[in-house]
């Protein structure tokens, strides 16, 4: 859980690095659109991550509901940005990776076991 926290997370700095480069480089819409890849794949490896902790017994629901959450919003984020309603996809990113980061903090702070797996 907590490899895959950081990747999730660091996917969404990512993004938000690139949401950057979109407004000021040329090629930064394309740079973007491949920062939402990595965000998706990070997500669903999180995913996929705290469905097998959770289902081995070793795991928290919380870490289960959050990545759920996080996974979801991120698709209807990508969903929002291609329909091109900045007005909405730029709050719900900074809402990503502040729930992302929480998640994060949570995940390494955590005793259990399940957040070493």
């Amino acid at each position: 859980m907590r490899i895959t926290a950081t990747l999730w997370t660091a996917a969404l700095v990512i993004q938000a690095v690139t949401a950057g480069l979109l407004l000021s480089t040329p090629g930064g819409r394309d740079i973007h659109n491949a920062g939402a890849l990595l965000v998706y794949l990070a997500g669903l490896a999180q995913l996929i991550s705290a469905i097998l902790v959770w289902r081995t017994g070793g795991g928290n629901a919380r870490f289960l509901i959050t990545s759920a959450v996080g996974f979801s919003l991120a698709i209807a984020q990508g969903v929002i940005g291609w329909m091109g309603t900045a007005a909405v996809h730029v709050p719900l990113g900074a809402l990503i990776l502040a729930g992302g980061t929480v998640m994060l903090a949570q995940t390494w702070a955590s005793s259990s076991s399940a957040a070493t797996q």
